[in-house]
């Protein structure tokens, strides 16, 4: 009963057969693969354009080296504060943008509000010779806090960027997540609505690990492969990473994982809401749930063997639960029965 992340889960059954299905015979090294070479038609098909995709192996590769290619070292990359990016890649950005610096923006549920942004970049100093300069922007598709970009708002913010010259990335490491909440194309939330570039997560739904870049703007993509060499991404034996993305986007295994884990974690929430002593702490759009909840009520889930991440902001005890595209509805209905149950002196806390 681990709700801890959709990290923790094994790799979905199609995935392991598409590998195992490339193990035969031998294949040309370092992408020229079949399976590799067939990643930009079978993308461009999904994204309805024209894109360029690079098979990386972990997520924080694919957003440090398409910031890379994004920004100057003497740049700005404007982000939430709790985005990804900036808590949790260990100065990856910086490092691989050569300097760039992470500029934070504040937002509800985790989004970067174009207004705020366009006040932040139009008041930055740009053409300053003594201040870093505008460069890109770099938001998370679901977020941080399992909520969604609507299409409007990232065109919003997309148009900010186009009239002060930026670019605008995407961290989509649960992008299947949003898709699926959305019911929309991909294309609706990505280059229709002025998307330059895209990590296109795969591990945390299914693959065993994979992530792509993928280019909209396909000027960009012209000295990625020299970074991708240069930071030890270009895989000799990348067939294994490409058959993966390959399996993923077949006959929609990325959304019907995602839908999984999205309907799961819409039943847990379902189940909960409206108990004393239970606040939810964000609109549940996606895979992710946080939850404040009394200390006394957590020990007692965690000692019945649910695991999931607990943090403490002052007196608040937040936890945070993620559903996953093999997550079991079984496990669902326990949490929810234990929390139920669980009431008397853990809710008077």
């Amino acid at each position: 009963m681990n709700f801890c992340s959709d990290n923790v889960t094994g790799v979905s059954p199609e995935i392991i057969a598409a590998i195992a299905a490339a193990n035969n015979g031998n294949a040309m090294p370092y992408g020229n693969d079949k399976y590799t070479q067939g990643l930009q038609t079978k993308f461009s098909e999904l994204f309805e354009t024209s894109v360029t995709v690079f098979p990386v192996a972990t997520g924080s590769a694919a957003n440090a080296l398409a910031l890379s290619v994004m920004t100057p070292v003497y740049g700005a990359i404007y982000c939430h504060a709790e985005s990804h990016i900036n808590l949790d890649e260990c100065g990856a950005p910086e490092f691989y943008t050569g300097g760039a610096k992470l500029v934070t923006l504040t937002g509800n549920h985790r989004k970067i509000d174009s207004h705020n942004l366009a006040e932040i970049i139009a008041n930055t100093g740009a053409g300053v010779v003594h201040h870093i300069q505008p460069a890109a922007v770099s938001i998370t598709q679901a977020t941080e806090a399992g909520t969604i970009y609507q299409p409007n708002e990232i065109a919003q913010i997309s148009e900010v960027t186009r009239t002060h010259n930026l670019q605008l990335h995407i961290d989509g490491a649960r992008f299947a997540n949003a898709v699926a909440s959305l019911g929309c194309s991909p294309a609706d939330i990505t280059w229709r609505v002025g998307v330059d570039a895209l990590s296109f997560g795969a591990t945390k739904n299914g693959a065993m690990g994979a992530e792509a870049v993928i280019f909209f703007n396909q000027e960009l993509a012209q000295t990625f492969q020299y970074r991708r060499k240069r930071s030890g991404h270009l895989f000799s034996k990348m067939r294994f990473l490409s058959a993966q993305l390959e399996a993923y986007i077949t006959d929609d295994l990325w959304l019907k994982n995602a839908n999984h884990a999205n309907l799961m974690a819409t039943k847990l929430v379902q189940g909960i809401t409206g108990i004393p002593g239970v606040n939810i702490c964000y609109p549940v759009e996606a895979n992710e749930i946080f939850l404040e909840l009394p200390k006394l009520l957590i020990e007692s889930l965690l000692a019945q063997g649910f695991q999931f991440y607990v943090s403490s902001k002052g007196s608040q005890n937040i936890v945070r639960l993620v559903t996953a595209f093999n997550t079991l509805e079984a496990d669902v209905i326990a949490f929810i029965k234990a929390v139920v149950m669980d009431r008397g002196e853990a809710f008077e806390q």
